[in-house]
């Protein structure tokens, strides 16, 4: 059963978990179960994706159920009149603050601007020698992509040199290669926790917030990072 964290006659929002796919995709590749199927079996209603998260990013993920709200919901998106913040932990230690504009190519071979601020909200140092350092460090941020460009926050960490944790295409392999020996992890370590925008109907200022899982919530563990705003 997926967590459904908000629901009314228009909208529904669920707790994406890592590893599920929201739809079919030639660049995701094939899967048993999706998002779209799923959530659409649980209610007994057809849904539409507003946006969509990364197969391996977890987190808020907007439906509408119907299509005229769709259209609605999707300008909005695209006026950036929607809020999405996520949280990552980055090896290394980024700046405090930091906005990221780079240009990013798509699926298409086409170039687009992709713009994402970040603040950094911990930091950590762990015994774990890595090459020739006798620690590793890691910082814990909240990340709000401006532009909603494939793989952006993935690529945009990466461009910085301070690859997300645990990601594998656009990530630190070394690193990630350790923590799958050493602590038994693959987890990427990428989470759309808040999704922030004013009803189409109402008005009304929505706030929908999503809990980390157990494995995200394991890696904090391990780098002593007080992940408590997160798990409700």
């Amino acid at each position: 059963m997926l967590e459904i964290l908000y629901r009314d006659e228009h909208l529904i929002a669920i707790n994406k978990p890592s590893g599920l796919l929201v739809h079919k995709s030639f660049y995701s590749g094939e899967a048993d179960t999706y998002a779209i199927q799923e959530l659409k079996k649980q209610i007994g209603q057809k849904v539409y994706p507003v946006h969509r998260l990364d197969r391996k990013t977890s987190g808020v993920l907007l439906f509408t159920l119907d299509k005229e709200m769709l259209k609605i919901m999707s300008d909005r998106f695209a006026a950036r009149e929607v809020d999405k913040k996520y949280i990552a932990i980055l090896r290394g230690w980024a700046k405090e603050e930091e906005t990221i504009d780079y240009d990013l190519i798509n699926e298409n071979e086409v170039k687009q601007n992709a713009v994402t601020r970040y603040r950094r909200l911990q930091t950590s140092e762990i015994d774990l020698p890595f090459l020739k350092h006798q620690t590793s460090r890691y910082c814990l941020v909240e990340a709000t992509p401006e532009t909603g460009r494939f793989h952006q926050l993935r690529k945009h960490f990466k461009h910085i040199l301070h690859p997300i944790l645990g990601c594998r295409k656009h990530g630190c392999n070394k690193q990630n290669k350790l923590w799958l020996q050493t602590f038994g992890i693959n987890k990427m370590t990428l989470h759309a926790h808040q999704l922030i925008f004013n009803h189409p109907d109402s008005g009304e200022k929505i706030i929908i917030n999503a809990a980390i899982d157990d494995e995200f919530k394991k890696v904090g563990d391990i780098l002593n990072l007080d992940l408590s705003a997160y798990l409700s």
